[in-house]
């Protein structure tokens, strides 16, 4: 999909085999995830899960998702049959999708698949809440993996964001990442600084309060920092 999973496979595989790990993690320790560039036919989507897998030299991937639903019903659901098969010869340990809305997650579900996804990928944060997915997706058992849930930067000054900062002692992407984890979800904060990678993972120490949450839930302005094909046909 990135075009990276060699070199991602390679640092990982790397890492793997030396003293740096000291803590002796294996493969099972590491989590992969990979996704399906354009829903396609099934054998197209086949081979490109096969060519993924190969690539990354991990010997599997853990997480395979269908990027987006573009590219019609048929084609999602050949897709999806063809992560199903890639799960059933042990490629790929579990599936899921991203940003899908609500009717192409009813639309998978209604084809009673073998295999049901386990993941939405969906951009979610207080300023762009998609309380409509996310609902479903909890009524359905399926997790929500956050990107952009530090919103490219762009809401670090908020008023609000700033002021319940100073109140938990933590900085504005600690206080965005908490709060997707109270909902639930499972945020992908991104950085290329070692410094603030090490940074937002220390969010451990305080909760935010129940009054302060609904504060940042009202924040949202369906804010898209990137793309949203949620409502493709």
């Amino acid at each position: 999909m990135y075009h990276n999973e060699a070199q991602c496979g390679e640092a990982t595989n790397s890492f793997l085999a030396s003293k740096a790990n000291t803590k002796g993690l294996k493969r099972e320790d590491i989590w992969f995830t990979s996704k399906l560039a354009s829903n396609t036919s099934h054998d197209a989507a086949r081979k490109s899960i096969s060519q993924s897998v190969k690539k990354s030299g991990l010997g599997y991937i853990d997480l395979f998702l269908l990027h987006s639903p573009y590219g019609g019903k048929d084609m999602r659901l050949q897709s999806w049959k063809a992560v199903e098969d890639a799960i059933d010869a042990g490629e790929i340990r579990t599936g899921g999708v991203s940003n899908f809305g609500v009717k192409h997650l009813k639309e998978l579900l209604a084809s009673k698949p073998r295999i049901p996804p386990v993941v939405n990928q969906v951009e979610i944060h207080p300023f762009n809440t998609r309380t409509d997915i996310t609902s479903f997706c909890q009524e359905h058992g399926i997790v929500i993996e956050a990107y952009a849930p530090l919103v490219r930067a762009l809401k670090m000054k908020h008023p609000v964001i700033e002021s319940l900062s100073q109140k938990y002692s933590c900085t504005p992407a600690q206080l965005l990442i908490r709060w997707s984890l109270q909902h639930g979800y499972v945020p992908l904060p991104k950085s290329v600084t070692k410094a603030r990678i090490v940074e937002n993972g220390e969010i451990g120490g305080f909760e935010i309060d129940q009054e302060d949450m609904k504060k940042m839930d009202s924040l949202d302005e369906y804010l898209v920092t990137d793309w949203d094909p949620t409502d493709t046909a």
